[in-house]
């Protein structure tokens, strides 16, 4: 499966890379990472049926998740992602607005990784 994280933070990188690090060693899961929602989307564009999932921040300069997701849904109907939002903040705001948007799940920070494996896992 290919997951696109999307995150201001460039640590989330080496993080998912070792949290996750048999199943990418046995390839079932490809990692691709954004920094920014503006490269994620150059990204989408380039590679535009091959990301399955996107795990996106909401919080980020620039173009927030909430902006991002709005995005994919418009212009990637024919091959559409699954999208989990991210926050560090919780709150039902952020939470109801990225659903109604068509976010698939919702996730708080940090970042439970063994419910996240699961979570993955279910939609391979």
């Amino acid at each position: 499966m290919k997951i696109l994280v999307v995150d201001d933070e460039e640590d989330v990188k080496s993080l998912f890379e070792q949290k996750f690090r048999k199943e990418i060693r046995s390839a079932q899961f490809e990692f691709s990472f954004a920094f920014s929602g503006e490269e994620a989307l150059h990204f989408m564009a380039e590679h535009p049926s091959e990301v399955v999932m996107i795990l996106s921040d909401i919080n980020m300069p620039g173009m927030s998740g909430i902006e991002l997701l709005k995005t994919i849904r418009k212009d990637f109907p024919a091959a559409p992602p699954q999208v989990m939002m991210i926050t560090a903040y919780g709150d039902s705001n952020n939470h109801d607005q990225a659903m109604q948007l068509g976010a698939d799940d919702f996730l708080t920070k940090p970042v439970n990784f063994v419910e996240l494996k699961e979570k993955l896992l279910k939609t391979l």
